[in-house]
């Protein structure tokens, strides 16, 4: 269960979604034709032990258990993952093509792109996560003797605290314009922090910057109630009930509109919506425990210059 001020590392609580994450990238990675290729999600999940590494390494029959090998929650899973990574890796091209220098990744986990995206010269991505999560990060990096394309710099913070005076700690110049975004976070933040993440962000982003978010529904209260209550037996659906017990599922500001009303130029695209016109089958199985794909929303907004 959530509390105000909780903490977490790489393997535990929120951090362990990071993991997760970057086995549907790298199985999605697999695929024939796959919408995404991230080559160090491989690295993430050898370096985080057998349990992980397991999925890419074994037999696929030793791993049939786990839910990302299932065909309905798995399946969908994967390819959500690998249509928003898709999504906001050509939101960062286009960005990088209007001249934008300064990328702000909040909850960066275990993101790639500041290796794995052809970045312009002068290019500064800033990764904001727990101190925890980038240790974990910065030495698995180290090891495998990776090489940013862009210059990477990792600012240690808890967006539910002062992260903005750390991010210009770092060098970030509000004066310049940014891309930012917020993958895979909303919900685990309550509505009122999302609010103020949003205004915070208002209040760094000078003109011609620009953001992309992914928004997930809140479930009805029903259906929220009884996947916390599954019981802890280590299947699909134990593994749902452990995610619900990390978010708030509560009512969320809708985000093109809260930019929009704020002077952006914003944009919100469904899910099947971006997969149908990628040329790709909308799976009807669910993804997060009880999210289903038409859940899911993704939104990019500009400030005017």
């Amino acid at each position: 269960m959530r509390t105000d001020g909780d903490s977490w590392d790489i393997t535990t609580s929120v951090g362990s979604t990071a993991m997760f994450v970057a086995a549907a990238r790298a199985l999605g990675s697999r695929r024939p034709d796959p919408l995404a290729v991230d080559p160090l999600a491989d690295v993430f999940l050898r370096a985080a032990g057998p349990e992980w590494s397991a999925l890419i390494d074994a037999d696929p029959d030793r791993t049939r258990e786990h839910p990302l090998r299932s065909a309905d929650f798995g399946e969908g899973f994967i390819t959500f993952q690998c249509a928003r990574t898709r999504y906001f890796d050509d939101y960062f091209a286009e960005a990088a093509r209007a001249g934008v220098r300064q990328v702000v990744i909040l909850a960066a986990g275990l993101d790639s792109r500041a290796y794995r995206l052809p970045w312009p010269d002068d290019t500064v991505v800033y990764e904001l996560d727990r101190p925890q999560v980038l240790e974990f990060k910065n030495a698995v990096l180290s090891e495998h003797g990776g090489v940013p394309v862009a210059e990477r710099r990792a600012v240690a913070a808890d967006l539910r605290e002062d992260w903005s005076t750390a991010l210009r700690d770092k060098g970030f110049d509000p004066t310049a314009a940014s891309a930012w975004l917020l993958e895979g976070l909303l919900l685990y933040l309550p509505a009122s922090a999302q609010d103020q993440l949003f205004a915070t962000i208002d209040t760094l982003a000078a003109p011609g910057s620009r953001i992309a978010i992914e928004q997930l529904a809140a479930l009805p209260e029903e259906t929220y109630d009884a996947i916390k209550s599954s019981p802890s037996d280590g299947d699909e659906d134990s593994s749902a009930a452990e995610w619900a017990h990390m978010i708030y599922n509560e009512p969320h500001s809708e985000a093109a509109q809260w930019f929009a009303e704020r002077g952006w130029q914003s944009t919100r695209t469904e899910l099947p919506e971006y997969l149908r016109a990628c040329g790709r089958a909308v799976p009807s199985s669910a993804t997060d425990g009880g999210f289903t794909l038409d859940q899911i929303s993704l939104v990019t907004a500009v400030r005017p210059t």
